[in-house]
């Protein structure tokens, strides 16, 4: 175990080096000094795209991003930009008049897209909270706390359990449907609520959504993740989605520890595993992983987005964790290789999208956007890099 023990310190190592590298990117070219906030785009050559809209999804992320950023390093300038997030979303994207948060904005600010998504919702949940810790500002967490509230009052299906999609600005209903992306995000929203509100009801609404995720959304033989359900939980796509399988993985074992019920923390020991040896199956022999694959025609989309790696890195590492399996490190360290060689713009900063079918960079993507963030590569280094403290 020598050997894993040094290639664990290299892994930190190179791991702190390029958070430090992705963070520094986004305070020296996102910021926007004009208008306040961050800037809605940036192409892959580093040019602004001044009529981008501004969206709360990429606001609330660099939220999280430099609030835990600073939370495993204190620098000023980590708070300082994290601050600016902070002040974005409560001064543009909070609905003050009937709560949750607004879609987007315009470049000046103002409210552009007013509808309520819920996992736009949950994303602000898991950045304020986040930045809590970081600031100590009783505010952030009475901001969480009022979201939560708007998110089980509207967006809970109080019937059938899970929570529905998109609501109008007054909450009128737009989509009844249910999707993981947002069973996942409201999930992880509420782990991280917990951690800094510990309350009786938000740990029941937990424990449900721990419980969804067993009884309708993973494929108890497979180990994958189902995608789209109707209201009732009737699945509706068989795609497997190799990044998400993995990213919920980790996600669900980090949950279940933090209720602190021993059966629930064993069961989602094996679930976890599972899951991460199904992932495996998206595995490329450079490391990367697939995105997504149809199982009736076995037809897999082999572009390699940058989300998909960094959740590879992570989630496969905290598989290594739970199982002491030595096949789950190669796998975390392997999906990292493949990023430092294809993934990382060694130009122009930051990570490119991703690497195509063709094996050739994506073209004509964003290198900042509505989903082109900090929050997962940041992740990665930052939760690795506590894990090997």
């Amino acid at each position: 175990m020598h050997n894993v023990a040094e290639q664990e310190k290299k892994y930190a190592a190179e791991l702190q080096s390029e958070l430090s590298n992705i963070l520094s990117y986004w305070m020296d070219f996102t910021p926007d000094d004009h208008y306040g906030g961050f800037v809605g785009r940036i192409d892959q050559d580093n040019i602004i795209d001044e009529t981008a809209a501004k969206g709360a999804v990429l606001h609330a992320r660099i939220l999280w991003s430099f609030a835990a950023a600073y939370n495993l390093n204190p620098l000023p300038e980590y708070l300082e930009h994290a601050g600016r997030a902070y002040h974005y979303i409560t001064d543009h994207f909070l609905d003050h008049e009937f709560g949750g948060v607004y879609w987007s904005a315009d470049p000046k600010g103002n409210p552009l897209d007013t509808h309520k998504q819920i996992y736009t919702i949950a994303y602000t949940i898991y950045a304020m909270s986040e930045f809590f810790m970081a600031s100590g500002k009783e505010v952030a967490k009475d901001h969480a706390v009022a979201l939560y509230k708007d998110l089980i009052r509207y967006g809970l299906d109080k019937e059938k359990g899970g929570y529905l999609e998109a609501f109008g600005r007054q909450w009128e209903l737009l989509d009844e449907s249910k999707t993981m992306n947002t069973q996942l995000h409201v999930l992880e929203g509420l782990t991280n609520l917990y951690r800094i509100w510990p309350d009786e009801e938000l740990k029941l609404q937990l424990l449900d959504l721990l419980a969804n995720f067993r009884n309708f959304i993973i494929d108890a033989d497979t180990g994958h993740l189902g995608l789209l359900f109707d209201e009732n939980w009737a699945r509706k796509s068989d795609t497997i989605s190799y990044g998400h399988d993995i990213e919920a993985s980790w996600l669900l074992q980090e949950a279940a520890e933090l209720t602190g019920e021993a059966e629930l923390i064993a069961a989602f020991k094996g679930i976890t595993l599972k899951m991460s040896t199904a992932s495996m199956e998206g595995l490329d022999a450079d490391g990367g992983m697939w995105y997504t694959c149809e199982p009736a025609s076995q037809r897999v989309v082999r572009e390699k987005h940058w989300w998909v790696q960094a959740e590879a890195m992570l989630g496969f590492y905290k598989a290594w964790e739970v199982s002491g399996e030595e096949k789950f490190l190669a796998a975390s360290m392997g999906a990292w290789a493949f990023v430092k060689n294809r993934i990382i713009d060694r130009n122009n900063g930051e990570w490119f999208w991703g690497i195509g079918a063709d094996d050739q960079v994506m073209p004509d993507q964003d290198k900042t956007g509505p989903w082109k963030c900090p929050y997962h590569n940041s992740r990665a280094c930052i939760e690795i890099i506590k894990r090997t403290a």
